[in-house]
């Protein structure tokens, strides 16, 4: 097992592929903590707290929470 993850370096296009992958995945995790501007969050944290278990529940439960905190992230890009 530990010779497939030493043959990852090996290949140059794979080794491309993986770190652009965990770059992507790091901009995306930086992004969902950066504010949407003109949103009062203390409002809509407590609009979600009421709502918990319905709908709005759980597309903020697939957003990872980016929904609550309405993030830049959370505009529309899902993983």
């Amino acid at each position: 097992m530990i010779a497939g993850f030493q043959n990852i370096t090996k290949i140059p296009e794979l080794k491309r592929r993986i770190l652009f992958t965990f770059f992507m995945l790091a901009v995306y995790r930086l992004g969902c903590h950066i504010p949407t501007p003109g949103i009062d969050g203390a409002a809509l944290s407590a609009f979600f707290g009421a709502r918990q278990g319905t709908l709005f529940g759980l597309f903020d439960m697939f957003s990872g929470g980016a929904l609550r905190r309405m993030s830049v992230m959370a505009l529309g890009i899902m993983p």
